[in-house]
């Protein structure tokens, strides 16, 4: 399936939506941006996707930055409305009530790592090389880049990243939290499929209230996220799923999630 630059391809109940500019390395124009924004409020509303797969064309980069030719003619006030966009874009992938996993294949600067880190769970290659370089075009990160890189790797790992501009390579970015794990590149693809279907049989409820507790609690005091996380774990007992998750337990036996 085409879908203005993107692929989106269905593998049972995992969409793997892939970047497609790889002349451009994948590079995010606004086109591109509201693509994606699209991809996700589609993966949202269809409920035979239970997991979400994001990653670049070739095998050079993920998302290598936002596309430059286009930001270099922009206003003040269109370089605002831009990161806004690009902004509203990664925030519904941050808040899509359904893993959503980055298969980091490759360059994941910029525009791409900020696209990365609002994934739920982020695999890299062992070639892939992580970073903000926004500093060499005289820019600020735009879509995210200062206030997540900031709650996932700190404040020490944040100012580096971001002042200096460098890049760090996916074993410095593990060290850091930036990603989840590392793995060889020719086995990228095969463990990033071998988690999401693990996540694809898990239930989608259960699912569902534990991403919300956890970027609820990033927003707000502890008492308000335990209150938070009591609520929803109270409403599971209405689903089936936790019934059915309960007695397979009971009964020694791999339990069958429907999603009710």
């Amino acid at each position: 399936m085409t879908e203005a630059r993107l692929r989106i391809d269905d593998q049972d109940a995992i969409r793997v939506i892939t970047v497609h500019r790889p002349e451009r390395l994948n590079a995010l124009d606004s086109a591109t941006l509201d693509a994606l924004h699209a991809a996700a409020d589609a993966a949202a509303a269809d409920p035979s996707v239970r997991v979400v797969v994001l990653t670049g064309a070739g095998p050079k980069a993920f998302v290598a930055g936002a596309d430059i030719a286009e930001m270099s003619a922009l206003t003040p006030a269109q370089g605002r409305d831009f990161a806004l966009r690009g902004q509203r874009m990664m925030r519904r992938f941050e808040r899509l009530p359904k893993p959503v996993i980055a298969m980091v294949n490759g360059y994941a600067l910029g525009g791409g790592l900020e696209l990365a880190m609002s994934c739920h769970l982020r695999i890299a290659a062992d070639t892939a090389r992580l970073g903000q370089p926004e500093i060499g075009l005289g820019l600020v990160p735009g879509f995210g880049g200062t206030q997540r890189l900031l709650r996932l790797a700190g404040r020490a790992a944040a100012l580096e990243l971001c002042l200096t501009g460098e890049p760090v390579d996916a074993a410095r970015a593990l060290q850091l939290g930036l990603v989840n794990r590392v793995v060889p590149a020719a086995e990228l693809e095969a463990e990033t499929m071998a988690l999401a279907r693990r996540l694809a049989t898990s239930a989608p409820l259960a699912l569902r209230g534990i991403l919300d507790c956890i970027l609820a609690g990033g927003e707000c005091t502890i008492g308000e996220g335990l209150e938070y996380e009591a609520t929803q774990f109270g409403l599971v007992f209405a689903s089936e799923d936790m019934r059915e998750g309960t007695r397979a337990f009971l009964e020694k036996r791999k339990p069958a999630f429907q999603g009710r």
